[in-house]
């Protein structure tokens, strides 16, 4: 395996104007091609906008959501990787040929489809199917896989995408600033992010804070650091619908140590190298090595009934 360079984006979207956020994402990708990445990945619904869906119908759903890879979108993201050589990585709402409906997080290239993969774990809108499959596969001689948000707080899901032998794995989100059982956390006035000019102070505590990322980091490099593999979150900054996103898009290494981060308080990239080198040398590939399933594997498949809290999902946000 080359060196390989990867961007993470962050930028402010629109809810369901596509043409809007594919202007953005053609902007920031141009901009990633420019300082030499070979790869751009944007956040969870980065196409669609995320938050807002908690209020459509099915049929709302179905006129957002587009086939893939035959859809509008996928063919002008396609294009945008053909004008910059460049693969990218972005996510939108997905309905198949029964009119089912996905979350969906794609990779396209200049010759289009690379990998697709579905949440496992959908929850902002009701009519979302979870995905049933793991997604690894080859980019610049690289195994990556996908996990979208939650997926990635089931450590199983990391776990599993590693041993089935990637070396990155993107993990889209829209996360952080939403209230939990957890202290610290809870909604953020948006007053923060339109008098962020004036006072960025206040609005970077907020971001950087507990309900933010001071949270993120309590188990986002852990991730990387016990399974040995580079980590490429993304996220929204500024107004998702009605709930303000702190972005701290960042790129980490399996060391645990972050490597690129977004710290602007707007739309941005972040770059980083990944070198093949530190896939072996990580503690995580010798954990991996030394794991002992005999002891665990009935334990961890043993049969229970999944159940997913969201505390935020259908609150009012009191701002």
């Amino acid at each position: 395996m080359q060196n390989l360079k990867i961007a993470t984006a962050q930028f402010e979207n629109a809810s369901g104007d596509k043409d809007y956020n594919l202007r953005v994402i053609s902007r920031l990708a141009t901009q990633a091609a420019q300082q030499g990445a070979q790869v751009i990945a944007f956040h969870e619904c980065s196409i669609t906008g995320y938050t807002f869906a908690r209020h459509l119908s099915e049929a709302q759903m179905l006129a957002l959501a587009e086939r893939i890879p035959d859809g509008e979108s996928i063919q002008k993201l396609t294009q945008i990787a053909k004008d910059n050589n460049i693969a990218i990585l972005a996510g939108l709402f997905e309905k198949d040929e029964q009119n089912r409906l996905f979350k969906a997080y794609v990779c396209v290239d200049k010759n289009g489809l690379v990998a697709k993969y579905r949440k496992l774990h959908p929850f902002i809108n009701p009519h979302l199917l979870p995905g049933d499959q793991y997604v690894v596969f080859d980019l610049y001689g690289w195994k990556c896989g996908i996990l979208i948000c939650y997926d990635n707080n089931v450590i199983e899901n990391v776990r599993a995408t590693a041993l089935l032998g990637a070396d990155i794995i993107f993990m889209p989100h829209v996360t952080m600033m939403t209230p939990s059982t957890r202290p610290g956390a809870g909604f953020a006035d948006p007053n923060l992010w339109y008098n962020r000019e004036n006072d960025p102070t206040s609005v970077r505590l907020e971001f950087d804070g507990l309900k933010g990322r001071a949270w993120l980091m309590k188990w986002l490099p852990a991730r990387a650091y016990d399974n040995g593999i580079y980590v490429v979150f993304a996220n929204p900054i500024g107004m998702d619908d009605d709930q303000l996103k702190n972005g701290c898009s960042m790129i980490i290494d399996p060391f645990g140590d972050i490597i690129a981060e977004c710290r602007e308080l707007g739309d941005a990239i972040a770059t980083a190298t990944c070198t093949p080198e530190k896939l072996q040398q990580a503690g995580g590939n010798r954990y991996r090595k030394a794991r002992r399933p005999d002891l665990y594997k009935t334990i961890l498949g043993q049969d229970h009934t999944p159940e997913q809290k969201v505390v935020w999902l259908n609150t009012d946000s009191g701002q």
